[in-house]
């Protein structure tokens, strides 16, 4: 079960993997992931439970944006998915008979690699301001080189390398903005 605040341990990629996904079943757009730790310590192997779980990708189609630096990951849900947004169902579809075949507005998943971003100038080349402009989840490697404000909710996630295939996991509780935006994750 997700916590936050507290550690957990992973002993294996799949344990990663698997709390990723558990994240990804209570984010709601718009959002900022914040994924911190050294290299190796797991951040791209969490992001693969990420994307996966909200339906995006399959988790060997995740790769670390190393290089490129921003991957772009769209996924059209049903109005009852889990990345579905908060919308009154009733009325915009009283004419459908079977509410799975109701689609959402496409969600997109930003996944972001800030490792090789020297300063704010290398920053403004990505682009962002764009994903930041739409109800998307922007999940973001090495915050700690994201220099941009943004009024949305953020939730960190602090990856230490333990031994072999474990890693330390430290989820926070939501940052909500300034302004009280809306809540970043669904209640379960």
């Amino acid at each position: 079960m997700l916590s936050f605040g507290s550690p957990f341990v992973s002993h294996s990629p799949e344990e990663t993997i698997a709390k990723g996904r558990e994240l990804a079943q209570r984010l709601t757009p718009p959002v900022l992931v914040m994924l911190a730790g050294e290299l190796g310590s797991g951040k791209t192997t969490f992001t693969k439970g990420i994307i996966s779980g909200l339906g995006a990708a399959e988790e060997n189609e995740v790769t670390s944006p190393t290089f490129t630096l921003v991957h772009v990951f769209q996924h059209r849900s049903t109005l009852a998915g889990p990345a579905a947004p908060a919308i009154s169902v009733s009325h915009a579809l009283k004419d459908v008979k079977n509410l799975e075949y109701a689609v959402a507005p496409p969600l997109k998943i930003y996944h972001v690699d800030l490792y090789r971003i020297e300063g704010f100038a290398d920053l403004e080349t990505l682009g962002l301001e764009d994903a930041l402009s739409e109800s998307a989840i922007v999940i973001i490697e090495w915050p700690e080189r994201f220099s941009l404000r943004s009024e949305w909710p953020r939730i960190s996630a602090r990856l230490e390398h333990l031994e072999g295939d474990s890693r330390r996991i430290t989820i926070s509780e939501p940052f909500l903005s300034e302004n009280g935006a809306t809540n970043a994750l669904n209640t379960p």
